[in-house]
């Protein structure tokens, strides 16, 4: 797996069900959406787009947007 997905889900509000976020353009540079999606798929997380970030919420529970 890429280095930069690696580090991103060893972040501790990643290890601990938090939210994480990375920037568009950060994703393009060291990575690609094709690895971060896999890698929230494989984990059971959720993955969000807004604007130019990525946000990724982690755990498995339910995900619903309210607003």
């Amino acid at each position: 797996m890429n280095q930069f997905i690696q580090r991103m889900f060893k972040a501790a509000a990643a290890r601990n069900g938090g939210v994480v976020r990375r920037s568009r353009a950060s994703v393009k540079k060291h990575a690609s959406f094709r690895q971060l999606k896999a890698a929230v798929t494989k984990r059971g997380f959720h993955l969000l787009r807004s604007g130019g970030q990525y946000i990724v919420i982690c755990n498995k529970g339910d995900c619903k947007l309210l607003a």
